[in-house]
């Protein structure tokens, strides 16, 4: 497994993150049970990683729970990193002091550790002044329940603005960003990116494999089989499930899982392993996120580390996923901010 620095930190982390979404059978779409999250978590550590991602949101703190369970006797060899912001039960939401202090706290107790390596902003929160975001942030760096900070979703402004007012505090500013990017997704490559680059932050990039549309699975006219992952969306009685795979099943998103799969038959590789792959060796990327649902699937993923692009099949997926080529129509949107 090797390893990259986190932006403008000291923070070494894999390149594979294991994401933990997909975690979780009490609330929502129902992915995995604990029993196949610590296997998954003990193949992942075995392997080599110690990048672990999570989030409070993540069926409702379940999630979270599911992890610190999983971690215990060897939590000081991961890092750990929790999210912050959206809704969890009754309480509010944001990036207000009252409700990041809470939400802290909450994380804390559900991963059953006493600090957090890397804890994001889950969204921008347009309604609390940026200057007491990072204020409370920079609060619980200097109390030590958190090592360093992060942002996922923010745009490239936001990003601008957050480092500015911690600066001007003199606080502690953001190490990392968590995007969305993948062959389907390339519009942080025009200011989100650069704007890492410029003020410290690494990335952790989520929906490396649009949302399974890049693993191969889908074909234009034919209707998803319902035990894929999007033939559960398409039946989901959750509000946007079937909204959002229809918005990745478009035409555009299939023609580019079609020239993945050519690519990837040539190279005789799974095309799921050259997406990552693809992702990965772009400029700016520190660590891909892969959201396993079981060890099969986790060791499939992580083969794509061990596999180098030839420049004319990395030159054909750029060419074949040229954001000029993108529709817009509303086709890039998530059910849940990662």
């Amino acid at each position: 497994m090797h390893f990259h620095t986190m932006g403008r930190s000291g923070l070494r982390v894999s390149r594979a993150c294991l994401g933990t979404m997909n975690f979780g059978t009490e609330h929502g779409l129902a992915a995995g049970d604990a029993a196949e999250a610590g296997r998954v978590i003990d193949a992942y550590l075995d392997a080599g990683g110690n990048f672990i991602d999570t989030a409070d949101l993540y069926h409702r703190g379940e999630t979270e729970e599911i992890v610190g369970r999983a971690l215990r006797g060897r939590r000081e060899w991961v890092v750990l990193a929790t999210k912050g912001a959206m809704p969890v039960g009754p309480e509010g939401r944001g990036l207000s002091r009252r409700h990041l202090t809470r939400a802290l706290e909450a994380s804390l107790r559900r991963l059953g550790t006493d600090y957090i390596d890397l804890y994001q902003c889950h969204q921008w929160d347009p309604g609390t002044p940026i200057e007491e975001t990072m204020a409370t942030l920079d609060g619980f760096v200097r109390s030590g329940k958190v090592r360093y900070l992060g942002c996922s979703n923010f745009t490239a402004a936001q990003i601008v603005e957050a480092q500015w007012a911690a600066e001007r505090a003199g606080g502690t500013p953001f190490v990392s960003l968590q995007p969305q990017y993948s062959l389907l997704q390339r519009v942080v490559e025009a200011e989100i990116l650069p704007a890492c680059a410029r003020f410290g932050l690494g990335t952790v990039v989520y929906g490396a494999l649009g949302g399974g549309v890049l693993t191969g699975r889908y074909r234009r006219g034919e209707i998803p089989d319902p035990d894929s992952r999007m033939g559960r969306l398409l039946g989901a009685a959750m509000p946007g499930a079937a909204r959002w795979a229809q918005s990745l099943l478009n035409d555009r998103n299939l023609a580019v899982a079609e020239g993945l799969a050519e690519v990837a038959a040539e190279l005789g590789a799974d095309p799921a392993a050259v997406a990552l792959a693809w992702v990965a060796g772009r400029p700016g990327v520190t660590s891909v996120l892969l959201g396993p649902r079981s060890v099969g699937q986790l060791r499939e993923n992580l083969a794509a580390f061990d596999l180098t692009l030839p420049p004319e099949a990395a030159t054909r997926l750029d060419d074949l996923s040229d954001p000029a080529h993108t529709p817009a129509d509303g086709s890039f949107f998530h059910l849940v901010p990662r």
